[in-house]
């Protein structure tokens, strides 16, 4: 794959982003050059994410994130307040643990939201 003009924008706002819906790299690419739509961002980033250059995650009901560097983390997503709190994945090792020996299953955890409430809707200090 050559990388043309275009892929090269999304890749660009997805770095300045960090984590970005299709519609927030396109807010982003639009600012460098109006003429590209949001099918070529959508097309691009899938393109992307089937080279492995990006991944996306649900956090929540709406539109994907996408981020171009390797998630090392998990996401918690608040149902109140929609905070993002990035956990390191070895939160999830006896989890990870747990899946395996029972199911057989190996867990991804760095492509992976869990939903809740955070410390500071609930009104907790640990």
């Amino acid at each position: 794959m050559r990388m043309t003009p275009q892929r090269q924008l999304v890749l660009d706002a997805l770095v300045e982003l960090e984590h970005a819906t299709p519609e927030q790299v396109y807010q982003q690419v639009q600012t460098r050059t109006p003429t590209v739509n949001i099918t070529t961002i959508y097309r691009t980033l899938e393109l992307l994410e089937s080279l492995g250059i990006v991944r996306h995650t649900h956090l929540g009901h709406g539109a994907p994130n996408y981020s171009v560097h390797e998630h090392g983390h998990v996401h918690l997503v608040c149902h109140n307040c929609h905070n993002v709190i990035e956990a390191p994945c070895e939160v999830m090792d006896e989890l990870r643990g747990t899946l395996r020996a029972r199911y057989g299953f190996e867990l991804d955890a760095s492509h992976l939201a869990l939903s809740g409430i955070c410390r500071n809707c609930t009104g907790g200090n640990s």
